[in-house]
C-alpha cells in the first residue's frame, strides 16, 4: 500500500468513528463511491478497531496494516527458529522464537520495513538504543539486534510467559495491597529509566506483563513496549507531534493530546492513570469509540471520579478489603495528584510518587497534602505516637502552621478535636487558594494571585485566638508576598509574626528565632543588610541557647548568616561562617544547599577558580543524591556554567546550561520560572559568544515567563532586561539597549532605591550604551554614580568596583582626557588583576585602555608593557 493510499485511508477511518454506526454503511458507499477497494479496507479497519485488542494493545492504525498485508515470516533470524506470532503492532510483528542448541525461547521483533515510514524506522532504532540502555529486573531485556538479510531490522528479546497487568490482578483477585506491590514494582522500574534519563511516553497495563514467581515467591512484573520512549537529551522529545497519535489515548496526558512539551511529568500522569485502573477496574474516562477531538474534550476538560467513589459505585471487591477510609482519601489523593492536567502540579518525579506510596503504606502523613490537625490527628490515634513535625512552603505551604499547632495542642485531645475544626477551615481555604493561583506558574487570567493571599491574610487577621496559627500563616504568607517580590507587604506580615510570637513564647523560643531568620532574608532583598545580619544573628544566638549542639538549625542559621554577609559584600566573613555551618551538617541537601552559598560567596568575590571547584563538589553531591536528572542538578549545573563563563569559557558554559535545560524542560515544561532563569543564562553565554540572534530566541520567551508569573516590576525582570540590553548593545540597537537599561534602572530604584549594588549595575550599563553612541557627556555621570553605589555597597576593591572605574577611565579617555583617564583606569585594572584570571574581557580591555593613555601622555614604554600583557594573555587563552 503506498503512503498517499495509506494517508487518506487514516483521514476518512476517524472520519467514519464520527459518524453513528446506523449511518456508517451509506457514508461508506457515498464516500467511496469510486473505489470500491477502498471501502473494503475502511470496513476491515472499522472491524478492526471495534475488537483492537492483542499482546500490545495495538490501535486501529496497527491493526488494520495486520488485516491489509499479507502475513508472511521467516522461518528462522540468525540463530532463532520462530514458532508463532506473539502479536502484531503498528510497526511490528513480535514472534516467539527458540534457540534449539540451547532450548531457550525469546521474543523477536521485527520491523515490517515496507509499511513503515522513515519517521517509524528511526522509533524502531530507538527502541532498541533504549533497551540497550537499561537493565532492570522490572524491564524486559534486550540480547541482540540486528537485519535480515532483505535489510529488516529486529530485536531479540526476553519472552515473558504472563499475562497483562490487569489480566493478572483480575484472575488472581488481588486485593488493594497485592496490587499496590504491583504498581510499586511498575513505578520503580519507570523511576530506574527517568535515572538513565528515559521518558516511556506510552505507559498502560497492557504494556506491562505479569510473570508467576518461583515457587513460594512474589510474581514478576516486566515493562515491555518502549517503541516511543525517548531519552531526555534528545530535543525532538519536547513536543508531541500533533495529528501522530504514538500513543495510547486512555492513557496519554493533557500535554501530549495538545501537542506540547513531555517529559517525566507525562509518565507520572501515566502511572496515575494506571494506579485509577488497578484500585477501580476501570479507567478515569470512557474513551471507548471517541474520536481524536472527543478523546481531547474529554480528557481536557472533564476531572475523573475519586478513586473511592467510583469503587464504592461499581462495588468492586477491592474496596473490601482496605476498609480503613483515612487510607482511601490518601489513594484519592495520591492518585489525583499524579493525573493533574497541570503537569507542574502533579509529583515532580516518580520517586517523590515511590515516596508518598511508602508513606500510605506506612500510616504516615503524605508529602501531596497538608498536615492538617486533624488529619495528624487520626493517624495518632492509628499509629499510636506523635506525627513528626513539618515545614514545607509552596503550594501545600500550609503543612508547618497545622503541625505546629498539633504539637501545641497534643496534651488535650478533647480540645485539640474541637478546636482543628477552625484550623481544617483556614487549611481548606489556604489549599484552595494555591490551586487557584500557583505562584510558580504565574495568575491565572481570572484571579491575581495576589488578590488571593489577601483574602488569605484577612482570614489570618480573624485568629487573634489562636497566635500560633495566625502567626505561623503570616510567615507563609510573608514568605510567599516576599517569593512575588512585594517585600513592603512580605515586611508587615513577617514583622507581625515576630512581635506576636516574642509577646506569647517569649523572645529565646526557638520559633521566635525562626521569625528572626525569617525576617533577616527579607531584609537582605530589601538592601538592609546591617539589619538582616543584626536579626539572623540574634536568632542564631537563641537557637543555640535554647537547642543542642549542632542543631540542623544552627546550619540553617549560619547558611542564612553567610548569605547575609554575601549581599553585603563580606565574602571572608561570609565564606568563614559557611565553612562552619558545612563542617557539621550531615544531611546532603543541606549540606548542597551551605555549599553553593559558599561558592557564591567566592564568585562575586571574584574568586572564580574555587568558586569553581565547589561547584563541581556540589554537582557531584546532588548527582550523588538526587540522581543525574533531578531539578537541584539543573541548578547546580547552572552555577557551575556561571563560574565557567565567567572564566571565560563560554562554549564549556553553554553546554552545562543546555544540560540544566534538558532537565528542566523534562521536569517543569517550558512555561515555568526555573526554565526561563535556565534560558537567561543560556542567553548571556551566546550573547558574549557574538551569537546574538540564538540568544535573543532564547531571551524574549524568558521574559515572557517571568512578566506572567512576577509582573512588569520585580527584580527578577531587571535581570532579564539587562542580558537583553546586553544583546542590543552588542547588535548596535542603541535605542532598545537604552530602553532595556532604563527599565531595568526603574525597576531596582523602585525596589531597592539606591541602596542596592544591582542599582549600580543598571547605571553602569545604561552608561555603557551612551558610551557606545559616543554620548560621553551622559555617561560619564552615570558611571560616576556608579562607582560611589559600588564602593558604598561592595567596597572600593570590589571587582564591581573595578569594572566600573575601567570604563569610567575609557569615557574621559574619549573625552580627551587621558591624564584624569588614568587614575580610574589604573585603579580598575589593580582591582581586576589581583583578584581575576589573566584573561577576563574587562581587564583585557583595561590594558588596552591604559596603554592608549600611556601613549597619549607620551608614555610609549609604559604603553608596550600594557600591550605586552594583553598579548600574552590572547596567546595563553586562545579559546576565550
Amino acid at each position: 500500500m503506498d503512503a498517499a493510499r495509506w494517508s487518506r485511508l487514516q483521514v476518512l477511518f476517524h472520519d467514519a468513528l464520527s459518524v453513528p454506526e446506523s449511518d456508517r454503511e451509506r457514508w461508506l458507499d457515498e464516500v467511496c463511491r469510486e473505489d470500491a477497494s477502498l471501502r473494503d479496507d475502511l470496513r476491515r479497519l472499522l472491524a478492526a478497531d471495534a475488537r483492537a485488542t492483542s499482546w500490545l494493545d495495538r490501535g486501529a492504525a496497527g491493526s488494520a496494516r495486520a488485516l491489509l498485508e499479507p502475513d508472511v515470516h521467516p522461518e528462522t533470524i540468525g540463530p532463532y527458529r520462530i514458532r508463532r506470532v506473539l502479536g502484531r503492532g503498528g510497526m511490528g510483528v513480535v514472534y516467539l522464537a527458540e534457540r534449539e542448541d540451547l532450548g531457550s525461547h525469546v521474543a523477536v521483533k521485527v520491523l515490517r520495513a515496507p509499511l513503515v515510514s522513515a519517521l517509524g524506522r528511526t522509533r524502531f532504532d530507538d527502541e532498541a538504543r533504549t533497551l540497550a540502555r537499561l537493565n532492570h529486573p522490572s524491564i524486559t531485556r534486550l540480547f541482540d539486534a540486528g537485519t535480515l538479510p532483505d535489510g529488516t531490522p529486529y530485536m531479540v528479546m526476553e519472552y515473558v510467559q504472563g499475562e497483562s497487568l490487569m489480566a493478572y490482578c483480575e484472575r488472581a483477585q488481588c486485593d488493594v495491597e497485592q496490587r499496590l506491590d504491583l504498581f510499586r514494582e511498575v513505578a520503580e522500574a519507570v523511576d530506574y529509566a527517568h535515572r538513565q534519563a528515559i521518558i516511556h511516553r506510552d505507559l498502560k497495563p497492557s504494556n506491562i506483563l505479569v510473570a508467576p514467581g518461583e515457587t513460594g515467591r512474589a510474581p514478576v512484573v516486566k515493562l515491555l513496549d518502549f517503541g516511543i520512549a525517548r531519552p531526555l537529551d534528545r530535543p525532538d522529545l519536547w513536543r508531541t507531534q500533533t495529528g501522530q497519535w504514538v500513543m495510547t489515548p486512555a492513557y496519554a496526558a493533557p500535554e501530549q493530546l495538545r501537542g506540547e512539551a513531555v517529559g517525566v511529568f507525562t509518565d507520572v500522569y501515566a502511572l496515575g492513570v494506571m494506579l485509577y485502573e488497578l484500585l477501580t477496574g476501570t479507567p478515569p474516562f470512557d474513551l471507548a469509540g471517541c474520536t481524536p477531538g472527543q478523546v481531547e474534550q474529554i480528557v481536557l476538560g472533564q476531572e475523573p471520579e475519586k478513586p473511592s467513589v467510583r469503587v464504592a459505585r461499581v462495588g468492586r471487591v477491592t474496596a473490601r478489603t482496605w476498609p480503613d477510609r483515612q487510607a482511601w482519601a490518601d489513594l484519592d489523593l495520591l492518585c489525583l495528584k499524579a493525573m493533574h492536567k497541570d503537569p507542574a502540579r502533579r509529583y515532580a518525579s516518580v520517586e517523590a510518587l515511590l515516596r508518598d506510596l511508602q508513606h500510605l503504606r506506612r500510616r504516615e502523613p503524605l508529602e501531596a497534602r497538608p498536615d492538617a490537625p486533624g488529619y495528624r490527628l487520626g493517624l495518632f490515634v492509628q499509629r499510636n505516637r506523635r506525627p513528626v513535625l513539618a515545614a514545607v512552603l509552596g503550594a501545600v505551604a500550609f503543612i508547618g502552621v497545622t503541625g505546629f499547632y498539633t504539637w501545641r495542642l497534643r496534651s488535650a485531645r478533647d480540645t485539640a478535636l474541637q478546636e482543628a475544626g477552625r484550623a481544617q477551615r483556614i487549611e481548606r481555604f489556604m489549599m484552595a487558594l494555591f490551586e487557584d493561583g500557583d505562584v510558580s506558574v504565574g495568575p491565572p487570567d481570572s484571579l491575581r494571585v495576589t488578590t488571593l493571599l489577601e483574602r488569605g491574610v484577612r482570614e489570618a487577621q480573624m485568629l487573634e485566638a489562636e497566635p500560633d496559627v495566625q502567626t505561623e500563616l503570616y510567615m507563609t504568607l510573608g514568605r510567599l508576598y516576599q517569593q512575588l517580590g512585594d517585600l513592603d507587604r512580605a515586611d508587615s506580615l513577617l514583622s507581625a509574626a515576630l512581635r506576636q510570637r516574642e509577646q506569647y513564647l517569649g523572645v529565646d523560643h526557638p520559633s521566635v528565632a525562626r521569625s528572626r531568620v525569617a525576617l533577616g532574608r527579607l531584609r537582605n532583598d530589601q538592601a538592609a543588610f546591617d539589619e538582616a545580619e543584626r536579626l539572623i544573628r540574634e536568632g542564631l544566638l537563641a537557637i543555640r541557647r535554647r537547642l543542642p549542639d549542632r542543631h540542623p538549625a544552627e546550619a540553617e542559621a549560619l547558611t542564612a548568616l553567610g548569605h547575609a554577609l554575601t549581599e553585603q559584600g563580606s565574602y571572608d566573613r561570609a565564606v568563614a561562617v559557611l565553612e562552619e555551618a558545612a563542617r557539621f551538617q550531615t544531611d546532603p541537601a543541606s549540606l548542597s544547599e551551605t555549599l553553593t552559598e559558599l561558592a557564591n560567596a567566592h564568585f562575586y568575590a571574584g574568586r572564580y577558580a574555587t568558586s569553581d571547584s565547589l561547584n563541581r563538589l556540589v554537582l557531584a553531591l546532588d548527582q550523588r543524591h538526587f540522581g543525574r536528572r533531578h531539578p537541584r542538578v539543573a541548578g547546580s549545573l547552572i552555577n557551575l556554567g556561571a563560574t565557567r563563563h565567567q572564566l571565560g569559557y563560554f562554549e564549556e558554559a553553554e553546554g552545562l546550561y543546555r544540560q540544566a535545560l534538558e532537565i528542566n524542560l523534562a521536569y517543569f515544561g517550558p512555561d515555568r520560572v526555573e526554565t526561563a532563569a535556565n534560558l537567561r543564562m543560556l542567553g548571556q553565554t551566546l550573547a558574549f559568544q557574538g551569537r546574538y540572534d540564538e540568544a535573543l530566541e532564547v531571551l524574549r520567551p524568558a521574559l515572557a515567563v517571568h512578566e506572567r508569573v512576577y509582573g512588569r516590576d520585580h527584580p527578577n525582570i531587571a535581570s532579564l532586561l539587562n542580558e537583553l540590553g546586553t544583546v542590543a548593545l552588542q547588535q548596535d540597537d542603541f535605542a532598545s539597549a537604552e530602553a532595556f537599561f532604563s527599565r531595568m534602572v526603574a525597576i531596582y530604584r523602585t525596589v531597592y532605591q539606591d541602596g542596592h549594588y544591582y542599582t549600580g549595575i543598571g547605571l553602569a550599563n545604561l552608561a555603557s550604551v551612551y558610551l557606545a553612541e559616543g554620548r560621553y557627556g551622559r555617561a560619564e555621570p552615570l558611571f560616576r554614580d556608579a562607582v560611589v553605589l559600588f564602593r558604598r555597597t561592595l567596597g572600593a576593591t570590589h571587582i564591581q568596583t573595578g569594572i566600573a572605574r575601567i570604563k569610567l577611565g575609557r569615557v574621559l579617555l574619549r573625552s580627551g582626557r587621558p591624564q584624569e583617564a588614568l587614575g580610574d583606569l589604573r585603579a580598575g585594572y589593580d582591582i581586576l588583576n589581583a583578584q581575576t584570571s589573566p584573561s577576563v574581557s574587562w581587564l583585557q580591555a583595561a590594558r588596552g585602555d591604559l596603554a592608549e593613555a600611556y601613549e597619549r601622555l607620551g608614555n610609549p614604554e609604559q604603553a608596550a608593557v600594557f600591550r605586552s600583557e594583553r598579548a600574552a594573555a590572547e596567546a595563553a587563552h586562545p579559546d576565550r
